[in-house]
């Protein structure tokens, strides 16, 4: 029988968000390739440091047992296949049992998540999460840079999700953008029972969601709703998350306050937003990523 990868919550990351390949990198954006690929295999002994999504993998692939795997991790990436020598000899020595990679050597890669069946996907190039989006995988442009997850949570994979654009549609955020926060919480209190269409990270959150009911022994999820948003607004998108029947640990309704010292608080292996100046902020505190979706885009 083939092997499938049904039934499991399928990662798809490039190699400089799993690990900090920022100074290899800056070779290969000289427009030198093959000095680049030089540089890695000289350093095929030498395992590459973690990078920004390299926590929030560790723990998923803690999900899995001898008996079952729920999460696979594949790595996916404009590293050319040589290259891709070190990348898994990184990720061994890290004990991560990664064993699946699609390399292409500068090609973009995002027409193998479909293959793949990929719910989410990071990576540092912004044109490869655009396409992604586009083709309905949630995605994100990992921040490089950004401060590395904490060790206060070895048994929990926390997760953060900014509301419009992301979790949610971004029907509300184009009435704010368009006609300033009065306009915004009018036309969200006159449609608080009507639920918000789906942005592209439901599909994800369903997933965590559904891994929460059912544990792994030693392992937990918990989830974080990090919006700007503020009453009255704020009841709309709970009335959402009711009628999607899925549920979150902690919501954070800022009202515009800056989000980075709220998710430093909160510790999440991973923050998604759709706004920069949002990721930005975070960056400093937490791993964060780019949502490249929604009006703030255009």
């Amino acid at each position: 029988m083939p092997t499938s990868l049904e039934g499991r919550l399928v990662v798809a990351i490039s190699s400089r968000a799993l690990f900090d390949f920022e100074e290899e990198n800056r070779v290969f954006e000289a427009g030198d390739d093959r000095a680049y690929m030089q540089l890695q295999l000289q350093r095929l002994e030498q395992p590459a440091r973690p990078g920004v999504a390299f926590s929030l993998v560790n723990k998923l692939l803690a999900f899995n047992d001898g008996d079952a795997t729920r999460v696979e991790v594949v790595m996916l990436s404009r590293n050319d296949p040589a290259s891709g020598l070190r990348v898994f000899r990184s990720c061994r020595h890290f004990a991560l049992p990664i064993e699946r990679g699609v390399f292409t050597r500068g090609a973009s890669p995002w027409r193998y998540l479909r293959p793949l069946r990929a719910q989410l996907f990071l990576s540092a190039n912004a044109s490869d999460v655009r396409a992604a989006l586009q083709c309905g995988v949630p995605a994100a442009r990992v921040y490089p840079h950004s401060a590395r997850a904490t060790d206060a949570h070895p048994d929990e994979v926390r997760i953060a999700f900014d509301g419009d654009a992301v979790l949610f549609g971004d029907e509300a955020e184009r009435v704010y953008q368009r006609e300033g926060l009065s306009a915004f919480q009018h036309h969200e209190q006159e449609r608080r029972a009507t639920p918000l269409p789906p942005g592209p990270f439901k599909p994800l959150l369903a997933a965590l969601h559904d891994m929460q009911q059912a544990p792994q022994a030693g392992m937990r999820i918990r989830t974080a709703l990090v919006t700007a948003r503020s009453a009255p607004a704020h009841e709309r998108a709970m009335r959402t998350l009711m009628d999607w029947r899925i549920e979150v640990d902690e919501a954070m309704f800022l009202g515009g306050l800056p989000k980075g010292e709220f998710l430093r608080e909160f510790e999440p292996d991973f923050f998604f937003d759709d706004q920069t100046g949002h990721v930005e902020q975070a960056a400093a505190h937490v791993p964060a990523g780019h949502v490249l979706s929604g009006v703030c885009q255009e």
